[in-house]
């Protein structure tokens, strides 16, 4: 159940000051505020304790370590892919490609959105690359064996730092690899510090909605049930599949046929029919 954490709580009231925090240095503009907090806290976290005793941040015995790859090895190419095949993990296959791929497009949209390259109807350019390689990092990490290689919206932050560039991308890509050498300081820092990050990130996601128009209904209401059932549900495809319903049928049932597009009104059908069938 969603509700109100204990405010009284060690770990909340850390996040609380290293969200203000970072707001206050956003405000002031100062570049990196985000990593300052996550700093700020850290520091902070080695002083003081969880309620068993043990420090919120533990520090590491050293700075750098060489990764190991044992984990890897047994993961690598494991694949099964005969087995994946069978009548009984069609519909599990089918259910990860299509939560994967809309949380993709909900994600891409939001970012591209912060950048003000949305054209007026709705697309942006060179979206289909972006794609692509969102595709090919799902296949790679598969083999490899790890979680989703996707799209995170955390990629909001260095959009509001000023990245608007490949190169953003190609920087912090290179800044991962190295971290595999310096995962010890990367373990220590607790989920205290990096919470007002992901906070301050959906904040940031939220400015999109100032373009919403609030006088139109059958434009407001689906976007309203596609915002609030993200959160609710954990899941960005969600909230994209119940809007896109919504806005389908709303359009449709107001009598504005020529504002609901072949596209929508095919993913409509395809999403009630998901929906029936799950």
């Amino acid at each position: 159940m969603v509700q109100l954490g204990n405010i009284k709580s060690v770990s909340v009231m850390l996040a609380i000051i290293g969200l203000i925090f970072a707001g206050v240095l956003m405000v002031k503009k100062v570049k990196g505020a985000l990593l300052y907090s996550i700093f700020l806290i850290t520091i902070l976290g080695i002083f003081v304790k969880h309620p068993d005793g043990t420090p919120i941040t533990v520090l590491p015995t050293k700075l750098v370590a060489i990764p190991s790859f044992e984990i890897f090895s047994k993961t690598f190419l494991k694949l099964k892919i005969l087995d994946a095949l069978s009548l009984g993990l069609i519909t599990i296959i089918f259910t990860f490609t299509f939560v994967d791929m809309f949380d993709t497009i909900g994600t891409v949209v939001g970012l591209a959105t912060k950048l003000n390259i949305i054209q007026p109807d709705g697309s942006f350019p060179k979206a289909g690359r972006v794609l692509v390689c969102d595709a090919v990092g799902t296949i790679f990490g598969a083999l490899c064996g790890t979680s989703t290689v996707t799209t995170y919206i955390e990629s909001a932050a260095g959009i509001s730092e000023g990245g608007k560039t490949g190169l953003t991308s190609v920087v912090v890509g290179i800044l991962f690899l190295l971290s595999l050498f310096f995962w010890p300081i990367a373990t220590c820092i607790p989920k205290e510090a990096t919470a007002p990050a992901l906070i301050i990130v959906g904040f940031l996601m939220l400015e999109p909605l100032l373009k919403i128009n609030f006088s139109d209904i059958t434009e407001s209401l689906p976007a309203f049930i596609t915002l609030v059932l993200m959160p609710l549900t954990y899941i960005i495809a969600n909230g994209l599949v119940f809007g896109i319903i919504f806005y389908v049928i709303i359009k449709l049932l107001s009598g504005k046929f020529k504002e609901v597009s072949l596209t929508m009104l095919i993913l409509s059908v395809i999403f009630i029919l998901y929906l029936l069938l799950k």
